[in-house]
């Protein structure tokens, strides 16, 4: 079969080889791949990438070998999957407990842009608590967990202000229902909740807009620059703010999977995918997705997509 790896090029950060067809385990399905999705912190990974490393954790397609231990999904089942690596191919082992039976309603390629960005917006959102009439601050808000979070937490009752780049990156959020600003500075706080994903110098400003006993959850670091804090400027502003790390992982994650899926069947979730193109093109979109020219998901087909 055919899979990507890794080149260790800057332009062109993975190629096509021949490889054997994996050999799953007693507790995963083989899946005949359809459709896939890169994420960002992805193309990081590809730039220094570990010896032996194969990309790719979001997936969609058609079980081809159940488990032998008898869990997950039988064959002939469509299903959406969150393998820990290895999706960037024709076929891939996938854990049970990191799958989901698709509707015949959901096509591979919105499936596919749902596991990484959809679960990290569902786990964000119950770490913070509820947002129901609470105003929410989200930055670097114009990629996949983005739009997640912000549909879902306007759905969900929150007055919510999402920070992008530019007006071009907003639109969707706006219609979505967010208020929409270019600069964390420009935001109008004070907040109860600040979800903080670009760190350097925007974090102790979008830390400076919590109110007295908000909370600020930083899950991500998008412009690639350390934060500094300096301890005595912030005796100067809100008192009590709690900062909280947070990191999507940790498995199961057929549960969650199987949320984002009902959600987007009943209409209540709606996948922004900026692109879609045949994986002959996934070096060229890699690319593009490290340097912020594509809105939302990107997602590859590996040819037979629904």
């Amino acid at each position: 079969m055919q899979r990507l790896i890794p080149t260790g090029q800057q332009a062109r950060p993975v190629a096509f080889a021949e490889a054997p067809q994996p050999v799953p385990g007693p507790g995963e399905a083989l899946v005949k791949v359809e459709a896939f999705a890169p994420n960002r912190g992805e193309t990081f990974l590809l730039e220094r990438p570990r010896p032996g490393v194969l990309p790719g954790k979001d997936i969609a397609g058609l079980v081809v070998q159940a488990a032998a231990d008898g869990t997950g999904p039988g064959i002939g089942t469509r299903v959406v999957g969150h393998p820990a690596q290895g999706g960037w191919a024709e076929y891939a082992a996938v854990p049970t407990h990191s799958l989901a039976a698709l509707p015949d309603g959901i096509d591979s390629v919105r499936a596919a842009a749902l596991p990484l960005a959809g679960i990290t917006a569902l786990r964000l959102l119950r770490t913070a608590g509820s947002p129901a009439g609470r105003r929410v601050l989200l930055t670097g808000a114009s990629g996949g967990v983005g739009h997640y979070v912000t549909e879902l937490a306007v759905g969900a009752g929150a007055e919510l202000t999402a920070v992008t780049a530019t007006p071009e990156r907003g639109e969707r959020l706006a219609e979505l229902g967010a208020t929409v600003v270019h600069d964390v500075a420009a935001a109008q706080g004070p907040f109860d909740i600040v979800l903080e994903s670009t760190g350097g110098p925007d974090l102790p400003v979008a830390l400076s807009k919590v109110r007295p006993g908000g909370l600020l959850v930083w899950f991500g670091q998008a412009s690639r620059t350390p934060v500094t804090l300096d301890f005595f400027q912030l005796l100067g502003g809100p008192e009590r703010v709690r900062i909280q790390h947070f990191h999507y992982a940790g498995a199961p994650y057929d549960a969650d999977l199987k949320s984002l899926v009902s959600l987007v069947d009943q209409g209540r979730l709606h996948p922004e995918i900026g692109r879609t193109a045949d994986w002959a093109q996934t070096a060229d979109t890699l690319v593009d997705l490290r340097e912020r020219r594509i809105r939302g998901k990107a997602v590859l087909l590996t040819g037979g997509a629904r």
